[in-house]
């Protein structure tokens, strides 16, 4: 085999090596030349694309504006339809395309409407906010090799779209598919850094009026007051702090994820592991991308990167390997402020009255009169008249509130990536972090092939001490605060202001001593919950509020997968194998918590028989035997999996946990509390009338397999899909919108996406398993539309190829030359 190979590594070597150099040769525009983007698309830029398995790019070039120019081609070629998308959002032009009732993919926003979505991001760019991101020295601002990869990024996307057809009916021949600059591409990324914070308040941003203007809640006319007195009575504290509760609740986002790294001590080969299973969105601008970046001598890391990002956000080099988990962190506070008695649109700061400012924007309309509206801004950030619809912030005659959020001056988040991708060890990526903290949203987990491990939550947020929020909570984040991690602040005081650690990047942050982090643990594990069970046997403590809550009920997820690593770090021994594994498990914690004791529940109602939420009387005794037959698992042939789901997301929903277990939460046992299912909860028989009657009536046989049901359909087959629910706690999460006449949940919404278990062994190349779950491209016509999804459903798992042996020895191997024509 070694002889038969090497005339083909030869040539195919040789052909690289004559690509690199033919792109190295191409003269690159200077600055003097190039000053903007339209200078830059006539430079020449190009790169070497070298496609493997599955659609997977291996990008080669020999500087970092040449590699953005072959990632941002690459990436168009598979998902220009989603990116373009994307671009018209963070232009404000979706209510001009598409109206502006019709409600964007939420992959860039919260907006729930494209006015509202367009009013945000049209004032962004028209306020310059971008540009002077981009103007701004690093370390606050962004470094040059970043700016050189989006320059880069621009000009490849902008070649594809000239030299190529279009063919996703998607967008297929339409208008919004345009030419984009850096400045679009820079755009994009400042909507991902707020994507968390202002980007979950734009509804309440663009909304926000001033007493007595059109749409605007009529306040009281008396006399304005100090933060924290009456005023508060418009805002019911008790009911604002469940609000708050659930509005930064991580098991209710879209996004989520587990990751889990094990040390040296741990594995077969004395070197760490990595597991990374995000869970984003498997539709729309929010999926990954798979890929590889390589300029020899400088950087060569593999892994995915969010569409329109230039760099690899999670993945792996020879050395080290990072997921990202999102935090709970809380990334934004509000001030609470007391406004001038003469004008609703001034406020006051230790008796001086400060002007708000007025950002008027203007938004074309498809078919109708452009829409101008006014948005108000003060000292602390933009004034919201609420945070989602259980969070009303009424703009008064006496109060307002403005959204502090410092990611909104953060364009450092690929900086970081850029930095973790050049990263030689656990330490490295330590200090990457810690050197850009640019990280909006997100902990980091990784293991490198010393055998280290890492935890930290190096993300950035308000400086919020537990002494500041004490000192100057008003009423209403007395009760926010405690609950959510969300300060609201008392804005009229000057000793109030959110000040800053001495090594932080930009002004009014933590820095990154003040991050919880773990080093070097047997595992290190998140999956969405707070930093405090990163290991439970070395619980973190001793952090601010803000950054997550300590000895608090941890979710199903978190507790098996504490379970589960906790076990597989005992027994030792690990290897890459034993994470694809757990990868696929599909473990239903909520089922071996309960499963058995609900089948009892069921058995012991009389006559077999319990009343539906309509009052109906349903037959439930055939039930009883699928519920204590289940394996616990949602493997696609798991039988049972169907009908626990349905029951158990009903009773969850209806019953509080204090009702619902028969032993409670313990902070000195909470990986195994609470338990012991209430046989006797009132809802049990309820959801299960209900659980029962809508398999029936949807045809649905109550032992069906649960590939039978859970499912996508992908050029016209259907592909069984595993996993489960958050309410389940299962690693492998699968949410899907139940539509019962369609048979089930015939779509995935969100749950795994890009996952990749890494190791080394002691030679040259990582050892890496990885699948797109979604497959690589949007386009159906694509041969790598949905050849990954057949994997993933068939638990299947694809080879990286890292190395440059493995690379240039693919049976897929198609290596192209990619350039700006002149």
């Amino acid at each position: 085999m070694h002889l038969s190979t090497r005339p083909i590594l030869r040539r195919v070597a040789l052909t690289g090596a004559a690509l690199l150099a033919a792109t190295a040769a191409v003269p690159q525009a200077s600055a003097a030349t190039a000053p903007d983007d339209r200078s830059a698309a006539g430079g020449g830029l190009s790169a070497v694309i070298r496609y493997t398995e599955n659609g997977i790019p291996h990008i080669l070039a020999p500087d970092y504006p040449r590699l953005g120019f072959g990632t941002g081609w690459a990436q168009a070629a598979d998902q220009v339809c989603v990116l373009a998308d994307g671009f018209v959002t963070v232009a404000g032009e979706r209510s001009r395309w598409f109206g502006p009732d019709a409600a964007p993919d939420f992959s860039l926003s919260s907006a729930t409407k494209n006015l509202s979505s367009d009013l945000y991001f049209k004032g962004v760019r028209e306020s310059g906010t971008v540009e002077k991101l981009l103007a701004t020295p690093a370390p606050a601002g962004p470094t040059k090799d970043l700016k050189d990869l989006m320059r880069g990024w621009a000009a490849g996307y902008n070649a594809w779209l000239a030299q190529n057809k279009v063919t996703d009916p998607a967008c297929k021949g339409a208008g919004w598919v345009r030419p984009v600059t850096t400045a679009d591409v820079a755009a994009r990324a400042f909507a991902v850094s707020v994507l968390g914070g202002q980007g979950r308040g734009i509804d309440g941003i663009t909304a926000a009026r001033p007493p007595g203007t059109a749409g605007s809640p009529t306040g009281p006319t008396a006399r304005p007051q100090a933060a924290g007195s009456a005023a508060d009575r418009a805002v019911d504290p008790a009911a604002a702090a469940e609000a708050a509760r659930e509005f930064f609740d991580t098991g209710r986002y879209d996004m989520g994820s587990n990751a889990v790294a094990f040390a040296g001590s741990t594995t077969a080969s004395g070197r760490g592991l990595l597991l990374g299973n995000p869970h984003y969105p498997w539709h729309g601008g929010r999926r990954f991308w798979q890929f590889q970046q390589t300029i020899p001598g400088e950087l060569n890391v593999s892994g995915a990167s969010l569409l329109g990002t230039a760099v690899v956000n999670i993945g792996f080099n020879e050395k080290v390997a990072w997921s990202h988990t999102v935090a709970t962190g809380t990334p934004v506070n509000l001030h609470q402020l007391a406004l001038d008695p003469a004008d609703p649109t001034a406020y006051l700061v230790d008796g001086t009255s400060e002007r708000m400012t007025r950002r008027t924007v203007t938004v074309p309309v498809a078919g109708g009169t452009p829409v101008t509206r006014t948005q108000w801004w003060t000292r602390y950030g933009p004034v919201v008249s609420d945070l989602g619809p259980g969070l009303p912030l009424p703009w008064t005659a006496q109060t307002a509130y403005a959204l502090n959020d410092p990611n909104a001056v953060n364009l450092r988040g690929s900086d970081t990536a850029l930095a973790m991708g050049r990263a030689r060890s656990v330490a490295g990526i330590q200090d990457a972090l810690e050197r850009t903290q640019g990280l909006p949203w997100v902990n980091t987990v990784a293991a490198d092939s010393a055998g280290g491990t890492l935890f930290t939550q190096t993300q950035v947020l308000p400086r919020i001490t537990d002494e500041l929020a004490a000192r100057c909570s008003t009423p209403l984040g007395r009760a926010t605060y405690p609950a959510s991690g969300l300060a609201v602040l008392d804005g009229s005081r000057g000793d109030c202001a959110i000040g800053s650690d001495p090594d932080a990047v930009q002004p009014g942050v933590f820095g990154p001593g003040k991050a919880p982090t773990l080093r070097d643990a047997p595992y290190a594990e998140n999956s969405n919950d707070s930093a405090w069970l990163a290991n439970a046997d070395r619980p973190l403590t001793g952090y601010e509020r803000v950054w997550g809550s300590v000895a608090t009920p941890r979710s199903l997820r978190t507790r098996g997968a504490v379970e589960d690593v906790a076990a597989m770090a005992a027994r030792g021994r690990l290897t890459v194998a034993d994470l694809q594994k757990q990868q696929f498990a599909n473990r239903a914690p909520a089922g071996d918590l309960a499963a058995a004791d609900a089948a009892k529940a069921c058995a012991a109602l009389p006559g077999g028989t319990a009343t539906a939420s309509d009052g109906g009387a349903v037959d439930v005794s055939a039930a009883c035997g699928v519920l204590a037959g289940w394996d616990r698992t949602t493997d696609s042939a798991s039988r049972g999996a169907l009908l626990f789901d349905r029951f158990w997301r009903r009773l969850t929903a209806s019953t509080p946990a204090r009702d619902l277990w028969l032993v409670p939460f313990s902070a000195a046992d909470p990986v195994r509390t609470p338990r012991t299912l209430n046989q006797a909860a009132p809802g049990i028989g309820r959801a299960l009338a209900d659980a029962v009657a809508e398999l029936k009536a949807a045809g649905i046989a109550l032992d069906a397999p649960l590939g039978e049901h859970q499912f996508v359909v992908r050029g016209g087959r259907r592909l069984p899909v595993g996993g489960g629910t958050e309410a389940l706690g299962v690693w492998n999460k699968t949410e899907a919108p139940w539509n019962a006449a369609a048979g089930g949940y015939p779509e995935v919404a969100h749950g795994s996406s890009h996952i990749q278990a890494v190791g080394w062994d002691g030679g040259r190349c990582p050892v890496a398993r990885t699948l797109l779950t979604y497959s690589q491209s949007s386009n159906p016509l694509s041969p790598y539309y949905a050849d990954q999804t057949r994997m993933y459903s068939e638990e299947r798992w694809v080879t990286a190829r890292f190395c440059e042996r493995d690379i240039l020895t693919s049976p897929k191997l198609k290596v192209v030359l990619v350039r700006e024509r002149r």
